[in-house]
């Protein structure tokens, strides 16, 4: 089963999500340069602070803790030492361009605690065949959003489309590093559905994704989040179209590639008609 991520910094909402299935609690303490980045743009800007990591460690006894730290500045080590003693399992950096960043992470996190990288730059992605030669990688995850806005692409499923993520993966995961990629909404529901989604998750080989503002529908609190939802059944309809699309054979998941493909067009177009 793929690994399942959810941002939170709410202890409350980070309990029930571990109850109810989920892998990973995420927290998200990057800010440097995001604002420039995404400002402009209907994304979601965490305020996630170094104390909710401690908030969030108490309530878990399951799932495991992530903590996506700022990209390499001079307060890294800190930030790093300061994650690690609160409580993180995983530290993934954003934002890196060259091997060279990601080695310096590596050496600074010094095997205390999983690595985990965000692919995210078009810079990261020409030189990948470097980065990966840089021993202590756990796990990347693609970072559809910004990689999109870094490729200059209209929608960030283009990257899934025309075959961008199929190529990163490939390589990765012929390093026998864990590979995952973007976010999915509920069942039924996303601009692009979930289960199509989740199809290329399975024919690519990704193993971990995030459960999108789209599954949650920003929701700020627990009582919130029970409003809009019964959390179980949720990632139990997840769960159970994976063992689904462990049955379908190849060519029900070709389909689905050409599917999303035509869809991504679709909504591409209608995006930068809107646009004009």
């Amino acid at each position: 089963m793929m690994k399942l991520m959810y941002i939170t910094n709410e202890p409350e909402i980070a309990k029930a999500i571990q109850n109810a299935g989920v892998d990973r609690i995420f927290i998200d303490l990057e800010i440097n340069g995001k604002y420039e980045r995404q400002g402009h743009k209907d994304t979601v800007i965490s305020h996630h602070e170094l104390s909710d990591i401690s908030r969030i460690r108490n309530v878990l006894d399951v799932a495991e803790l992530l903590v996506r730290v700022n990209p390499l500045y001079e307060g890294t080590e800190e930030e790093i030492n300061e994650a690690i003693l609160r409580g993180a399992d995983v530290l993934m950096l954003p934002m890196f361009k060259e091997a060279w960043e990601v080695a310096a992470f590596i050496t600074l996190v010094n095997k205390r605690v999983k690595v985990s990288l965000l692919l995210e730059t078009y810079e990261a992605l020409l030189n990948l065949d470097e980065i990966l030669e840089v021993e202590g990688i756990d796990e990347i995850h693609i970072g559809l959003n910004d990689l999109h806005l870094s490729m200059e692409r209209t929608f960030m499923f283009e990257l899934l489309s025309d075959g961008t993520v199929e190529y990163a993966c490939q390589k990765i995961k012929a390093q026998n590093i864990r590979v995952g990629f973007g976010g999915i909404a509920k069942i039924g529901q996303g601009i692009l559905p979930a289960e199509m989604i989740l199809a290329e998750h399975f024919r690519i080989g990704s193993e971990m994704a995030i459960l999108s503002r789209t599954f949650h529908e920003r929701s700020s609190n627990l009582a919130e989040l029970n409003q809009r939802m019964i959390i179980e059944d949720e990632i139990k309809r997840i769960r159970d179209m994976e063992k689904q699309l462990k049955l379908w054979p190849e060519e029900q998941l070709l389909q689905n590639q050409k599917d999303v493909q035509l869809l991504v067009n679709i909504i591409t177009t209608k995006i930068l008609q809107e646009s004009y």
